[in-house]
């Protein structure tokens, strides 16, 4: 027993090394860590009052996830996606989403008013052209899609997925343009759900990951 109690501190650092890793893969979401900018664990750790070891372990909680990247006697950065990182991503999202969508008749009210809100708010803040608003909408729609499957578990990997993509987003330059093409796409697949045509919405999904998957990648290798 004595070495669980020894253990005690490093078990209280990787907790809130992981609370860390979380509210930063947040603010990637919500677009307000840039590809490229390097991390200083001084403002970081100063802003957040925790110590260097906390923090060192939340920024390799997030390298893990391909979020960030050490790059030696440089610093930690805010990573920049690839073409190949958003095909993978895209295959993940085909799998994690189509799956979960084709739940929608068993699930409650509540579960899809999650898909069907977010949209809603997407469409109001794009004909105030706030899109960056429009972007976090789009986020929290297919968060929605992924909580119809009722687990904690994809749905924590799914923001690692979403975090990663947005960062895609960034590198290519064209948040907002990608944001007004597809909004389009997203009412069609609420409109698709709420008459019960649940295969449509899975196959208008599938054509929607198709045609997002090959303008992000052709974005980023034209940059």
């Amino acid at each position: 027993m004595s070495t669980l109690a020894q253990s005690k501190a490093d078990l209280e650092r990787a907790s809130t090394a992981q609370k860390v890793a979380d509210m930063l893969r947040e603010r990637v979401l919500l677009g307000e860590l840039e590809p490229g900018l390097r991390l200083s664990e001084e403002a970081i750790g100063g802003a957040l009052g925790v110590s260097r070891n906390t923090l060192r372990e939340a920024f390799r909680l997030l390298t893990r996830d391909r979020i960030l990247v050490h790059e030696h006697s440089r610093g930690v950065f805010v990573r920049r996606p690839t073409g190949n990182d958003v095909r993978d991503l895209y295959a993940a999202r085909r799998v994690i989403e189509g799956g979960a969508l084709r739940l929608w008749h068993t699930v409650g009210d509540a579960q899809r008013e999650a898909v069907r809100a977010p949209v809603r708010q997407a469409v109001a803040r794009a004909e105030k052209n706030d899109f960056t608003k429009t972007g976090s909408a789009n986020i929290q729609f297919h968060r929605g899609i992924v909580g119809l499957a009722g687990s904690a578990r994809l749905s924590d990997e799914s923001d690692r997925l979403f975090a990663e993509l947005m960062l895609a987003f960034r590198v290519a330059h064209e948040v907002e343009a990608f944001h007004q093409t597809y909004l389009p796409w997203n009412r069609k697949i609420v409109e698709l759900l709420n008459n019960g045509t649940v295969d449509q919405a899975v196959q208008q999904l599938d054509e929607y990951f198709d045609a997002a998957e090959q303008d992000l990648v052709s974005r980023l290798v034209a940059d």
